[in-house]
């Protein structure tokens, strides 16, 4: 069998696709910061040279930012597109690392071996997993089993600022029939998943001013207004006691779950309460009408992400301040509008300063939520080869978080993204020590070989 031979070739590799990926995680490509530059370019060029190994018409596009790798290869059958992002995030705290970062290892663990290093997990190990999947079948087969397209960003982990741009310029190049990301995980960090829901982000930072200068409170207090007591009564009033969101037409949009997603959701009987504890909380605090899974996956939320002001260093100052500020965050769901959110929100908080203050509104990123119907025979195709690979039948599941590129592929190529990914929820990406089980690397691999041949 065609499949049989590639999987065999992949056991057979995995000690040479592993050195492959520590060789790739030693480059320091963090694209948020300028020091790093050259970096970024390092990682493409090595993406670049390793597609180029397996036949690939691979090459390095510029953009204003960081550049995109974009590779071909023609053949028969579907034309699949395949992303991922080799940026990855800063490390600081960098003392809480238990080692280089970008000196990675494969370490044994009590649970097993991982592969430690900054973007082991995000987003190079996943990359990669693709990436070795088509070398085992060019190994065995001479050639790819059909046309496919490798897109490669390296902004990703900073607001992808080039990439909406350059998928407008190259959209007929780019379009395909179905796009491949690799940049979620396996629920419970065990059940093999395809992500169909993926929530929108939308994000404010509000500064409220009332006197003109910081002021002594035994003078002014109590007849001069306080910015703190405006801004902390305003967020306060952002949720009432059901845990609803009280902005003006922000429900606008919102669908119910299908009775048929809801049933498969109970059904994989997630347990809040070790999702909870695993934080050391125990109570859901959300919409009280609702499921805790639900309110993860498919109902929209509004977080205060950070407030200060007046004076916050140590021992203490009887200072009235002239400026609070705050970032607040929302969550989208289905059809809710960014845009008319941001007006609203912006209104509601208008309305209810009191004389002498004054608000700015700085906006940080505006992004519908997704949603992937999953009538394509593709998916049905893709969710039974992961259930053979992991023996655990798979599920369509939800994401808390929002992963714009999905969106980009509908709204600006009209094509269907499938989200497929072997990542852990301890594998503590954007922290110190990040790591990705040996096993999700391998058992990666061998998903997207049995889902190639599902697909062709």
């Amino acid at each position: 069998m065609t499949l049989d031979a590639v999987l065999a070739r992949i056991d057979a590799d995995l000690p040479q696709a592993t050195e492959r990926l520590l060789d790739l995680l030693r480059i320091p490509s963090i694209s948020t910061d300028p020091a790093f530059k050259a970096d970024c370019d390092s990682a493409a060029d090595w993406l670049v040279a390793d597609l180029q190994s397996l036949g690939v018409a691979a090459e390095k596009r510029p953009t204003p930012g960081h550049p995109m790798v974009v590779g071909h290869v023609e053949g028969d059958g579907p034309h699949l597109l395949f992303y991922g992002h080799y940026d990855v995030q800063p490390v600081d705290p960098l003392d809480l690392w238990d080692r280089d970062p970008f000196d990675p290892e494969v370490q044994d663990t009590d649970a097993g071996q991982v592969i430690r290093g900054r973007g082991s997990s995000d987003d190079k190990g996943q990359l990669m997993t693709f990436v070795e999947a088509c070398r085992a079948w060019k190994a065995e087969h001479g050639t790819l089993p059909c046309r496919i397209t490798f897109f490669f960003e390296g902004e990703e982990e900073s607001g992808s600022p080039s990439l909406v741009p350059f998928m407008e310029q190259n959209a007929a190049e780019l379009k395909s029939d179905l796009a491949l990301i690799c940049d979620t995980g396996l629920f419970e960090s065990r059940v093999p998943a395809i992500v169909t829901m993926l929530r929108g982000l939308l994000g404010e930072e509000i500064t409220i001013t009332a006197p003109d200068k910081d002021l002594h409170s035994g003078m002014y207090g109590g007849i001069a207004m306080n910015p703190i007591r405006v801004l902390t009564r305003i967020l306060s009033s952002l949720h009432d006691d059901s845990g609803r969101i009280t902005v003006p037409g922000f429900y606008d949009g919102v669908p119910e779950l299908p009775d048929a997603i809801r049933q498969q959701w109970q059904g994989l009987a997630f347990d809040h309460g070790t999702f909870l504890g695993d934080v050391d909380l125990s109570v859901p605090a959300g919409e009280v009408d609702r499921t805790p899974i639900e309110m993860i996956w498919s109902r929209p939320t509004c977080e205060i992400n950070g407030i200060w002001g007046g004076y916050t260093g140590a021992g203490f100052k009887t200072v009235l301040p002239s400026k609070a500020q705050a970032k607040v965050s929302f969550r989208l769901v289905g059809e809710q509008d960014p845009l008319a959110i941001r007006a609203s929100f912006r209104k509601m908080i208008e309305d209810a300063l009191p004389a002498d203050c004054k608000v700015e509104f700085h906006g940080h990123g505006a992004g519908h939520a997704s949603i992937t119907e999953t009538t394509d025979p593709a998916f049905e195709k893709a969710r039974h080869a992961l259930s053979d690979e992991w023996n655990i039948p798979a599920a369509y599941v939800g994401c808390g978080g929002s992963i714009p590129i999905a969106g980009h592929f509908q709204n600006i190529l009209g094509t269907t993204p499938m989200l497929v990914g072997f990542g852990k929820d301890d594998d503590q990406i954007h922290s110190p020590n990040e790591k990705y089980d040996l096993e999700s690397f391998h058992k990666g691999i061998r998903s997207w070989a049995r889902i190639l041949a599902a697909l062709t």
